[in-house]
């Protein structure tokens, strides 16, 4: 069995763990979890590894993978849609494929991101117009804290942008990082049946598939057009490319009470309450931040086709991507005032 976390992480890097558990059913999830909790040793709970950098000296405990994969149907019919259950370690792009396939629509502007289906609850994962918080109906979960099973409907999530309840119990009761409180165990979604998608939200999709934005087009043809935008971007993992050595975007797009001062031509989109969201992207270029970007000697650089990605060159460090990242954090900062906030989970490591 692997032994190395960077073979583990889209990121290619981390050191090894004390010990590593592939659990192959909920029983021996919760079990493990359980008795590390009991004993006091740290926990790691690794999906797909997509949303996670980590220390180069490893991690000093347990780390629990999740190698089921099942998709159950509970219900199909035309007036309820589909509602069905998938367990935390399902790689989600496979999630995608079959809802595509099924006629299942909802996520179709979600595929090829990287990473497990348990992950997509916590980070609210969303792209392209569509959240997973549109579409999920609850996640059964594991309590460290009270030691029970917990099943938490869609209103119980605190879902926001790249956030919920499940992220925020990393540091909430007493702290729990890196694995929060609440351990997904599965995710039920519930989805209107359609082989069109939903109305097109987001103005490069619709660009790209020469309709206007709230216009809908075939599910099939929504997932074809992401899959060719995001491998653009380098976006789409493939172990050739070292564009895709990454965690995703590393910042989140800043959300700002509605009266912050935005630099001139700055992205101002509403995002409820009070605030609103910019670009980070836009924000890391126009503080002199270009797509390629490195520190001198290192190994690690801004994506050559997106400047929000970090990449893995081929021998990168968890250090050099945290001097790069650093490096362009503080740019921004000393540039326009804004501090971004590093989407990824950082193991062992602060920034």
């Amino acid at each position: 069995m692997t032994r190395t976390l960077a073979d583990l992480t889209t990121l290619r890097v981390g050191g090894p763990a004390s010990r590593m558990i592939e659990a192959s059913s909920e029983k021996e999830i919760v079990e493990t979890v359980a008795a590390a909790d009991a004993a006091g040793e740290p926990l790691l709970v690794l999906g797909g590894g997509s949303n996670v950098l980590i220390s180069d000296a490893g991690f000093p405990g347990v780390v629990v993978r999740d190698t089921r994969r099942e998709i159950a149907v509970e219900s199909e019919d035309a007036c309820g849609g589909a509602a069905f259950s998938v367990t935390a370690g399902m790689p989600w792009d496979d999630v995608v494929l079959r809802a595509v396939t099924e006629g299942w629509t909802g996520i179709e502007a979600l595929s090829g991101i990287p990473g497990s289906t348990g992950a997509t609850p916590v980070q609210n994962v969303g792209a392209y117009g569509q959240e997973v918080g549109d579409v999920v109906a609850m996640v059964r979960t594991w309590d460290r804290q009270e030691q029970r099973f917990r099943t938490l409907a869609r209103g119980e999530l605190g879902l926001g942008y790249r956030t919920s309840i499940l992220k925020e119990s990393l540091h909430r009761d007493g702290g729990w990082h890196p694995t929060p409180r609440y351990v997904v165990l599965s995710v039920m979604f519930q989805m209107r049946l359609a082989t069109r998608s939903t109305p097109i939200r987001y103005p490069e999709l619709a660009r790209t598939l020469g309709v206007e934005v709230g216009e809908r087009v075939e599910s099939a043809e929504v997932r074809a057009a992401v899959l060719e935008l995001r491998s653009g971007k380098g976006m789409v993992l493939d172990g050739d490319d070292h564009d895709t050595w990454s965690a995703g975007s590393f910042f989140t797009n800043p959300v700002l009470p509605e009266d912050a001062e935005l630099p001139e031509g700055a992205p101002r989109f509403p995002a409820g309450d009070g605030y609103v969201k910019s670009s980070a992207a836009w924000l890391i270029q126009h503080a002199g931040f270009e797509r390629g970007f490195r520190l001198d000697g290192a190994a690690a650089s801004l994506s050559t086709k997106h400047v929000l990605a970090l990449t893995n060159r081929g021998a990168a460090s968890a250090e050099d991507l945290l001097a790069l990242a650093r490096t362009v954090r503080d740019g921004v900062r000393d540039t326009f005032g804004i501090t971004l906030v590093p989407e990824p989970v950082l193991v062992g490591l602060t920034l």
